[in-house]
C-alpha cells in the first residue's frame, strides 16, 4: 500500500536533489569562472613585478646579479614549499625571462619549452604532459619578454575544491532535513489521521455529519464530500423504511383478502361458490401487482432522488399510442372506451426520461377507468402549446371535490371511499415535477375529473 508520507517526502527529497544538482552545475560554473578570472589576474600581477624588477635603472653587472639572486630565492621557496603544507587555494606561477633567444631567467618549476614565442597576452597550450595557463608581456623599450605560467589541473584542483566545499553542507544536511520533513509531513497529515481515527470508530449505524473543527482546504473538500456521501446515504436509508413501511402497511389487507379467497375456494361446497371465489382471488391479485408496481414506481422518483438520467427524444403520440394499446383489454373487459384525440400533422417531439409516458398513461388512464362505471368513455385528448404540450384525460367517475384535490397527489390518500391504493396521482406529479412540468385536476366537461398535465418540448 503507497504511504503518502513515504510519497511526498520522495519528491520532496527528489525535488531537492534535482535543485542541489542544478544550483551546484551553477556554482561549479560560476566559482570556475571567478577563480579563472582571478588566477589570471595573479598571472599579470606577477609579470608587471617582474617587468617593475627588470626596469629598475641597475648597471648590467648589477642587473644579472639581481636576475640569479631571484632565481635562487624561488628555487628555495620551491625547495621550502615541499616541506611545508600548501594553502589548498594557493596557485603555483612559474616564470621565464627571454631576452630575444637567450634565457635570462626562470622558476624551477617552468617548462623546459621556451616561452617566449607565444605571442602577448593569455594562451593556453599543451606543453609536456600538462596543460598550461600562459601571459606573455613585453618589457617596454626593451627586447625582453616575461612569460608568467600556471598548470591548468592546479586550477581545476582549487575549483573542485572551493566546488565540494560549498556543496559539503547541504550534503552533509541532507540526513537532518530528511528528518525534518519526515516530522512535518507526518504533522501535516495528523488531521487526516484523526479523520481517520473518527471514521474507523463511528458506529456504522451513525450517519450524521462529522464534526473535525477547522481544517485545512484540501481536506475540509474531502470532509465536505464525505458528509455529501453521509447525507444521501442517510437519506436513501430513511427511503428504503418508509418504503419497506408503506409496502407492509399497503399489502397487509390485500394479502389478507388474497388469503380469504383462497380458504373460500377451497372449502366451497360447490362448483359456482369455488368459481366465485376464485374470480374475487384473480382480481385481488390483479390489484395487488399493481400496488406493487407503483409502490416500487414511486420509490424510484422519489423526491430525494438525485438528478434525472439522459432524455433521449420521443414521439409523443406514438408513446401514448403504445400505451393505451396495453390497457384496451383491461377496458374491453370492462366494457369501456379509450378515445384518444390528437393532430396527426403535429410535431410530437419531446424530451423523456425512458418510460415516462407508458407510466403517465398506466396511471392516469388506469385510474380514470377504475372510477368510471362499465360501458363508460375515457377521453385522452393531446394538444401542443407555446411552451410544450398537454395531455388531458377525462373520465366519467364521481370526480374529485375541489377541497380534496390538493391531499390527492400526497401517497395513499384517497378522495372518499376507493378501491385504489391513492398512489396514482403522486407517481404522476412525481414524473411531470421531474420533467419539469406541471399537473392540474379540474372538473371534466361532462362529469368526472379532468386531469390535465403540461410537459415541456425541452430540458432546461
Amino acid at each position: 500500500m503507497t504511504s503518502i508520507r513515504r510519497r511526498t517526502l520522495g519528491l520532496a527529497l527528489l525535488v531537492f536533489g534535482l535543485s542541489m544538482l542544478v544550483i551546484g552545475f551553477i556554482s561549479y560554473r560560476y566559482a570556475a569562472y571567478e577563480i579563472e578570472a582571478l588566477h589570471d589576474a595573479s598571472l599579470i600581477q606577477n609579470a608587471r613585478l617582474l617587468e617593475s624588477l627588470l626596469q629598475t635603472s641597475l648597471p648590467d653587472a648589477y642587473r644579472d646579479t639581481l636576475l640569479d639572486s631571484l632565481e635562487n630565492a624561488l628555487e628555495r621557496a620551491e625547495v621550502a614549499n615541499t616541506r611545508l603544507a600548501r594553502h589548498p587555494y594557493e596557485s603555483r606561477l612559474t616564470f621565464q625571462v627571454w631576452e630575444e633567444d637567450r634565457l635570462l631567467a626562470r622558476s624551477s618549476g617552468a617548462p623546459d619549452a621556451p616561452l617566449a614565442a607565444y605571442p602577448t597576452g593569455f594562451t593556453s597550450q599543451h606543453i609536456g604532459d600538462y596543460d598550461w595557463r600562459m601571459y606573455v608581456m613585453e618589457v617596454a623599450n626593451t627586447h625582453q619578454r616575461i612569460v608568467v605560467s600556471e598548470r591548468e589541473d592546479v586550477r581545476g584542483a582549487i575549483i573542485k575544491t572551493v566546488a565540494l566545499r560549498t556543496l559539503m553542507p547541504d550534503l552533509v544536511g541532507l540526513p537532518l532535513l530528511t528528518a525534518l520533513l519526515w516530522w512535518s509531513i507526518g504533522w501535516g497529515l495528523t488531521p487526516l489521521l484523526r479523520m481517520a481515527e473518527q471514521i474507523r470508530n463511528r458506529d456504522p449505524h451513525n450517519l450524521q455529519p462529522l464534526t473535525l473543527g477547522p481544517l485545512p482546504h484540501e481536506l475540509a473538500t474531502i470532509a465536505g464530500a464525505l458528509n455529501r456521501l453521509l447525507e444521501r446515504i442517510r437519506i436513501m436509508r430513511v427511503r428504503e423504511k418508509r418504503f419497506i413501511a408503506d409496502a407492509a402497511h399497503e399489502l397487509r389487507t390485500p394479502l389478507a383478502v388474497l388469503d380469504l379467497h383462497a380458504q373460500n375456494a377451497l372449502t366451497a361446497d360447490n362448483t359456482e361458490d369455488r368459481q366465485e371465489a376464485l374470480g374475487h382471488l384473480r382480481s385481488g391479485v390483479a390489484r395487488s401487482t399493481r400496488l406493487v408496481t407503483q409502490l416500487l414506481t414511486l420509490a424510484r422518483l422519489d423526491p430525494e432522488e438525485d438528478a434525472l438520467p439522459d432524455y433521449r427524444r420521443t414521439h409523443l403520440l406514438n408513446e401514448v399510442r403504445e400505451s393505451l394499446a396495453k390497457l384496451s383489454p383491461l377496458a374491453a373487459e370492462r366494457d369501456q372506451q379509450l378515445v384518444l384525440d390528437a393532430d396527426e400533422h403535429t410535431a410530437w417531439s419531446m424530451p423523456e426520461e425512458p418510460g415516462t409516458i407508458e407510466t403517465l398513461i398506466q396511471n392516469l388512464v388506469g385510474n380514470a377507468m377504475q372510477h368510471s362505471p362499465e360501458q363508460s368513455a375515457i377521453s385522452i385528448t393531446l394538444a401542443a402549446t407555446a411552451q410544450g404540450f398537454e395531455l388531458i384525460v377525462d373520465d366519467q367517475g364521481p370526480g374529485i371535490p375541489f377541497d380534496e384535490r390538493k391531499k390527492v397527489v400526497e401517497r395513499f390518500q384517497r378522495a372518499g371511499p376507493s378501491a385504489g391504493s391513492g398512489l396514482g396521482l403522486s407517481i404522476v406529479e412525481r414524473l411531470v415535477m421531474r420533467h419539469g412540468g406541471a399537473l392540474e385536476l379540474d372538473d371534466a366537461p361532462n362529469g368526472g375529473l379532468r386531469v390535465k398535465v403540461r410537459l415541456p418540448s425541452t430540458v432546461s
